[in-house]
């Protein structure tokens, strides 16, 4: 079996030779762990050209090549150069470290972390989220419009337009507790990812999205000069995402038209004197603590933008592979949390990387968490960290861990059973019953209910399970879905079994669609409207009512005008997912509010309980781990070889495997010719042939068409004979010899020449890269060659 194999192979065309390649390979033999990696066998290539030789010597001095080796101790390394195909990749000089850097750790499944990986010299951005949460400080276009008195008031000059007026003039002083005059009346920036915005986009190889709402920044990247990456989604998240992006320009088109053209580039409200004036706590949302994450605003991009960045999108299923560049293979596997979202192994020549994100093993929708296939990787990075907003007790964390890993099946289909009717499974479950039943109690007491929309799979789950509560109470209560891509989304989730879970599936094989707004649909039971403007709902609405519909920032799209219209009726009820925005900053525009606030928090992430017994079981080499949860979770040594903890904002760096694989044809490999060397421990044989990489492996592809007529290749050597000893070696099988030296200049390559006159006559010329034996029969060269080769193994 071949471990660790390097291979220099002979060039065809020496002008095709290049001073940049050669220096390339000189660095990379000068490394010391990559000539230790050389544990079992090294193929060179001896079949010398004088021209060959000569250019290498002009270019880069080929000769240093030979003196650096042998003055460290290693071995002199002879060759003309690597033979790179035009119908296949060629090799690629992989680094011996990894690195990763943290760039947000995110806050929540609305704002997934992100991350970029360098992976052999390959930049990997690992999502590209917004974070929407920093629409807080804004005021919402009702909260402005009705602001608009109580700034004549305060005598604001009646000339200036509407967007003009960014920060009310009486604003002096901070406030200690906000309030709806404090907000920023201005069309709103969007914030991308902190020091993101740092690198250069050119310099990113490869965007991996994860989840629907990791792609709603990439439009911002892909618009960027210089990008030119590789991004690759699932095929569900590419599309949700799309959905959500268009949704959300359509939604801030409002804002546009209300607030109207600025004057200039930068608006006023990001002028120091009135970032001063807005209060510390929403000053922070949207800079950051120190004001460091100014540079990641940006107005928000166009629908053109949005069509350019979905062009650019290459669509993959789960577990389909792709290969990027030859050198790096990419998978996608189910993470359970969302329709799409994925979990990624990126699979290179020094070893396998795993990324865990967002991941959950209650999946009742969508397919279940496939953490099989990221089993034995040589590094995982797990950057799921939503499991820190779990409220779950890990007192008893250390014996469950255990009971836990026991049993954790090895199928991950396996794993949906196991959990189906545990106890987080039933608390989901539970928690929409309660939704449901505080719903009902609104409508029954003559309010309405309002629920803005955030994840997907939740938002289903209670449309149906809304809709399930009003048939057993006996009444007819409209439902309006709001949205501007309502109608395709509802569409489209009905066309996607393969990325559902087996319950879903299991409808479809009975006759039945998969989620039951479809039948809702045609009862007529839900109505479907692009925008609260539509004709439709305003001439057949009636009271009460239930309304979904987005945006779950409370800042913008229809929610701002029901809520503006509902906000002081006691009878009504918002519901809202817990964990995405404080409630005290998300109702500020619509205080005082009357209306009743439910606010619900889900099963977040793979839970703390779990995260431990999960990792035992998945059992990397090397684990990357957020520093954050060091003080809920340890790891024994014995069953974690290496455990690095990252931080936000700070580079770690991981060393690869040692060494890689060749791929060589079995045949053709046991007819080598190897000369061992006992000293180094290694084995040693002259191939001439092709090395190519494909599909993150190195392939040998032999040439057999060159070989002396007695079947064998000639010998090889990292050293050149010493004459004394070779002299010596002749006399001792009966050959008389004698040296004649030769001056050495730019066209020669030979140092001196042995002649042999008894009982064989030939001439042998030692050069600075090469030993040449020429006689009149192939019986007296083999005899001598046996004597060179004596010598040259230090026998």
């Amino acid at each position: 079996m071949l471990h660790s194999l390097f291979s220099i192979l002979e060039l065809h065309s020496a002008s095709t030779l290049s001073s940049s390649f050669i220096t390339l390979l000189m660095m990379m033999i000068h490394r010391t762990p990559l000539l230790s990696s050389f544990e079992k066998i090294t193929l060179l290539c001896l079949h010398h050209r004088s021209e060959l030789h000569s250019q290498a010597k002009k270019e880069c001095n080929f000769s240093s090549l030979l003196s650096l080796s042998q003055a460290r101790g290693d071995f002199a390394v002879n060759f003309c150069s690597l033979f790179a195909s035009h119908s296949h990749k060629p090799l690629f000089p992989f680094s011996e470290t990894m690195e990763f850097t943290c760039l947000s750790k995110g806050r929540g499944s609305h704002f997934p972390p992100c991350h970029i990986l360098n992976l052999g010299g390959i930049k990997i951005l690992l999502d590209c989220p917004l974070d929407l949460s920093a629409l807080t400080p804004f005021s919402p276009v009702t909260t402005a419009f009705y602001a608009l008195p109580s700034l004549e008031e305060d005598k604001v000059d009646a000339n200036n337009d509407v967007g003009s007026m960014a920060v009310p003039a009486k604003r002096q002083k901070i406030e200690n507790q906000p309030d709806n005059k404090t907000l920023i009346f201005a069309e709103p920036w969007y914030k991308t990812v902190m020091n993101l915005h740092l690198w250069n986009p050119s310099f990113i190889d490869v965007v991996l999205i994860s989840s629907p709402m990791g792609i709603l920044g990439l439009p911002f990247l892909t618009q960027m000069k210089g990008f030119s990456a590789k991004i690759y989604a699932t095929e569900v998240s590419a599309r949700l995402g799309e959905l959500v992006m268009r949704d959300l320009v359509s939604m801030h088109k409002e804002l546009k038209q209300f607030y109207g053209p600025t004057e200039t580039d930068f608006p006023v409200w990001l002028r120091q004197e009135e970032v001063e004036k807005i209060p510390s706590v929403l000053r922070e949302i949207i800079l950051g603590k120190d004001g460091t994450e100014l540079g990641g605003l940006r107005p928000l991009y166009s629908e053109a933008d949005v069509n350019d960045c979905v062009l650019k999108i290459q669509k993959l299923k789960y577990a389909e592979e792709v290969c990027y560049n030859g050198i790096l293979v990419i998978k996608a596997f189910s993470s359970g949390v969302e329709m799409g979202s994925c979990n990624w192994i990126l699979d290179s020549p020094k070893g396998d990387v795993g990324y865990l994100s967002n991941s959950s093993f209650i999946s009742s929708q969508v397919a279940a968490f496939d953490y099989q296939s990221l089993q034995g990787t040589d590094t995982l990075i797990y950057s799921d960290f939503s499991s820190l907003n779990s409220t779950e007790d890990v007192k008893d964390e250390e014996n469950e861990s255990v009971q836990l890993a026991d049993k954790l099946p090895m199928s991950s289909h396996g794993l949906v059973g196991l959990y189906h009717n545990a106890k987080e499974d039933s608390e989901e479950m539970e928690k929409l019953a309660f939704i449901c039943s505080c719903a009902i109690e609104s409508i029954k007491g003559g309010g309405s209910v309002f629920i803005p929309i955030n994840q997907f799979g939740i938002f289903l789950q209670l449309l149906e399970e809304v809709s399930k509560a009003i048939d057993a109470s006996a009444m007819k209560v409209p439902i309006y879905i709001i949205s501007s891509v309502a109608e395709d989304l509802l569409a489209y989730l009905n066309i996607v079994p393969e990325w559902l879970s087996r319950q879903r599936q299991e409808r479809l094989f009975d006759g039945e669609p998969l989620f039951d707004h479809v039948k809702l649909l045609d009862d007529k039971k839900i109505h479907v409207l692009p925008n609260i403007h539509s004709e439709k709902f305003w001439m057949h609405s009636r009271e009460p009512c239930i309304v979904f519909c987005s945006h779950w920032s409370l800042r913008l799209g229809p929610v701002v005008h029901l809520l503006q219209r509902w906000h002081k009726d006691p009878k009504s009820l918002l519901i809202l997912e817990g964990g995405v925005n404080p409630p005290q900053l998300a109702l500020l525009p619509f205080k005082p509010m009357a209306m009743k606030v439910l606010q619900c928090h889900f099963q977040p992430g793979i839970g703390l309980r779990r995260v431990r017994s999960l990792l035992e079981t998945l059992q990397p080499k090397t684990l990357l781990f957020p520093e954050e949860f060091r003080p809920h979770i340890s790891f024994p040594s014995e069953k974690f070889r290496s455990v690095l903890y990252y931080s936000e904002g700070k580079t770690s760096k991981v060393s690869c495997k040692d060494g890689f694989e060749l791929k060589i044809p079995a045949t053709p490999a046991s007819n080598f010719y190897w000369n061992a060397f006992k000293e180094q421990e290694i084995n040693l044989a002259r191939v001439n042939g092709e090395l190519i990489i494909e599909n993150a492996r190195y392939h040998l592809l032999l040439d057999n068409t060159e070989k002396n007529s007695n079947g064998r290749t000639n010998s090889v050597s990292f050293r050149k004979p010493e004459l004394e000893k070779l002299l010596a070696t002749f006399s001792n099988f009966g050959i008389n010899a004698s040296v004649e030296h030769q001056k050495m200049n730019s066209e020669s390559q030979i140092q001196c020449l042995i002649h042999t006159a008894d009982p064989y006559k030939a001439v042998i010329e030692i050069g600075t890269s090469s030993v040449v034996i020429t006689t009149a029969g192939e019986n007296v060269a083999s005899h001598l060659y046996k004597a060179l080769d004596s010598v040259l193994k230090g026998n």
